[in-house]
């Protein structure tokens, strides 16, 4: 009869309905990327603390403490999340992407900007701050360069795996070192073993705040790059997606409130202060 061929195709209809909302709760339950966070109580954070004022150390009590704006925004996320703990895990910033795909952590926070290749292997939020790239050099060489042409012959410096790097690697006849230490480029700067660190605009400025007899930024040098490029952003496993979610809501909320400005400026205040 009509009407029970009818009444088959809708209970197959309804169970193909069934199987579909199943898949969708299976595939949104296997990211349990925040509820693992909130059972271990805490949000673990791998960094390179030798950026400020994202993030640096300082001696407090006699203990070395890891601050700076990304640990003020790692607070904001844990909040978010529904965790009070927050811990830092501190190595060499070439070996941020690879320990979190290794579980060491639970998300990346160190300046790090986007890339095409660190986009095949993680992913990133939003970005939270906006700053260019400029070139670090002693104060007596502020004004040694014309432009970019007159880099030519000149030995630069960039931490390993960055975007300084890759800006490095793009200007013609530069000699370029890398190292994982910031604090190491820096130094031989002043010393004059290098002629310039490619530097994000706040961490540059930060260097010659703290040692203005040492340090300015190389006028005329304006390195042309992209906001997607050069803004720092927090990064992930591509596999969870729900704590991804999360961060970029603490982002855009942040922003909005403007919260992030402040966060920025209170940690801009205490790298200056820790460094009189």
């Amino acid at each position: 009869m009509a009407w029970k061929k009818w009444l088959k195709m809708l209970m197959v209809a309804a169970l193909v309905v069934m199987g579909a909302v199943s898949l969708a709760g299976c595939s949104s339950s296997s990211d349990s990327s925040v509820q693992d966070i909130k059972k271990k109580g805490e949000l673990v954070v791998g960094t390179s603390a030798d950026y400020p004022p994202y993030e640096f150390q300082i001696v407090k009590n006699g203990k070395q403490q890891i601050v700076g704006y990304d640990v003020e925004l790692a607070h904001l996320i844990a909040k978010n999340i529904g965790v009070k703990k927050v811990k830092f895990v501190n190595i060499a910033f070439p070996s941020l992407i690879s320990e979190l795909q290794n579980k060491k952590f639970d998300m990346v926070m160190a300046g790090m900007v986007w890339t095409k290749e660190r986009a095949k292997a993680v992913s990133f939020s939003s970005t939270y701050h906006h700053g260019g790239q400029v070139l670090l050099v002693s104060k007596a060489n502020e004004n040694k360069y014309s432009g970019i042409s007159a880099l030519k012959g000149a030995t630069l410096g960039a931490q390993q795996s960055s975007e300084q790097e890759t800006i490095g690697k793009s200007l013609s006849g530069v000699k370029l070192v890398t190292e994982s230490s910031i604090t190491t480029l820096s130094q031989e700067v002043k010393a004059g073993t290098l002629d310039g660190l490619i530097l994000a605009q706040t961490s540059a400025d930060a260097f010659v705040a703290e040692h203005p007899n040492d340090y300015a930024i190389a006028k005329n040098i304006t390195f042309k790059i992209s906001a997607k490029t050069s803004d720092p952003r927090v990064v992930v496993r591509k596999s969870d997606k729900a704590l991804l979610k999360v961060v970029n809501k603490t982002i855009k909320d942040a922003k909005k409130s403007g919260e992030l400005d402040k966060l920025f400026k209170e940690a801009q205040k205490l790298q200056y202060s820790n460094n009189q």
